[in-house]
């Protein structure tokens, strides 16, 4: 049977998202151009578009130069920090019960080990904020270092595949850091109480960008809310985190083309889930305060296309009714089971405002987050376009399943 979905108008959609536009990070131009064409696309098959904006910071590093005693070491500025030019005394930390003693003013600090063994999260997140990241990062605001370096490991479950991760990812907080592997924190431990030189060519950039919210449907106060978040990690091609499913919720527009029915769709190219301040998130919940309660079923794709293993969903707090018309409706698409519950993506706006929530990912999640996730190889060759258009095609058959169940209460 010919499927109703041009793959080569998937794997278009890919090339475009990963590969034409130069970055799909908050604030930039590629973003802008990204969420243009997604509305511009979306509006083409009779929805009703929405672009709400939000203030926010893009960044740009262009350089930096480490050195102790002649000797140069590798690092990376850590993402929307502010840049720098420092001579001052190294002092090395490993723990928050050494940081709370230590005297900082004046200094660079080194935190390596137990202090920056996870990524601490943006001071001003409100979605996840663990009360050891904020006392660390209270810590460093009262000490007042000159500058931070952080020696850092592995920590797929925050900060993707990357090696080294940045401890820190906030524009909010004005210490500059920057980030190193474990080895050469341990090299540059060896210059503790000597003069180190520390050049960062980082800048803040004041910029905006935008949610893109399509609808269709007689009932906007009933409606499926349908998420993807179309930015990128910076550095990161972000084909299958996120284009895949940015691609997903193009394809399944086109097959809404026709739609004309009671129940309301609301398709939305969230964007801000790999920007610290999380700003599309928390534009998308003030806007909806108090309107939680008309979503039926908040859908998220997230990681779905890549080209290992099949596509898992997963129900969170879904009515027995929906619950089984999800399972029915997937049931006949072999490129879709259901996995185990994970918690990391925007369906938990929809868990946090009491909404029914189903996600989609890859089979192979914890691979991606290990391997692929925020780092270059995060390409569109990873991502299967049949995964793609198999999605779609599941999920307009679902929104046609629910129309009849639950369109009519």
């Amino acid at each position: 049977m010919a499927l109703p979905i041009s793959l080569e108008k998937a794997r278009a959609y890919l090339e475009k998202l990963c590969i034409e536009l130069p970055s799909r990070r908050v604030g930039s131009a590629g973003n802008r151009a990204a969420t243009d064409f997604f509305a511009a696309r979306v509006a083409s098959f009779g929805f009703q578009i929405e672009t709400p904006m939000f203030e926010c910071i893009d960044w740009l590093c262009e350089g930096i130069r480490l050195s102790a005693n002649g000797a140069a070491f590798d690092a990376f500025a850590s993402p929307y920090s502010l840049g720098c030019r420092v001579s001052a005394p190294l002092v090395v930390i490993s723990t928050v019960e050494e940081l709370e003693s230590a005297e900082l003013g004046d200094k660079v600090v080194l935190l390596r080990g137990e202090i920056a063994k996870e990524q601490l999260m943006p001071k001003n997140f409100t979605f996840y904020n663990p009360d050891e990241h904020k006392r660390i990062i209270a810590l460093l605001e009262t000490t007042q270092p000159r500058a931070i370096i952080a020696a850092t490991s592995r920590n797929p479950d925050l900060a993707g595949a990357q090696y080294p991760f940045p401890l820190i990812e906030d524009g909010d907080f004005d210490i500059p850091s920057v980030f190193m592997t474990e080895d050469e924190g341990a090299r540059l431990a060896r210059y503790a109480g000597k003069i180190i030189s520390l050049e960062s060519r980082a800048t803040r950039i004041p910029s905006s960008g935008c949610n893109v919210i399509a609808r269709k449907g007689a009932w906007q106060d009933r409606r499926i809310v349908l998420f993807a978040h179309i930015d990128a990690h910076i550095g990161a091609p972000g084909a299958s985190d996120n284009a895949s499913g940015i691609v997903a919720l193009l394809l399944l527009a086109e097959l809404l083309a026709d739609y004309r029915g009671e129940l309301g769709i609301e398709i939305v190219a969230m964007n801000g889930e790999d920007y610290y301040a999380a700003a599309g998130e928390n534009q998308y919940v003030s806007r909806n305060a108090g309107k939680f309660d008309e979503i039926v079923l908040g859908i998220n794709l997230d990681g779905i296309g890549y080209h290992k293993g099949k596509v898992a969903y997963s129900l969170y707090d879904c009515p027995s009714e929906i619950a089984r018309a999800v399972r029915d409706t997937f049931s006949a698409h072999s490129d879709l089971i259901e996995g185990a519950p994970w918690y990391q993506g925007d369906h938990g706006l929809f868990l946090m405002n009491q909404v029914s929530a189903l996600a989609l990912t890859s089979e192979q999640l914890a691979e991606l987050m290990s391997e692929i996730t925020h780092t270059p190889k995060d390409r569109p060759e990873i991502v299967n376009a049949n995964k793609l258009a198999d999605v779609a095609i599941a999920l307009r058959d679902l929104l046609s399943h629910l129309e009849k169940r639950v369109g009519g209460d």
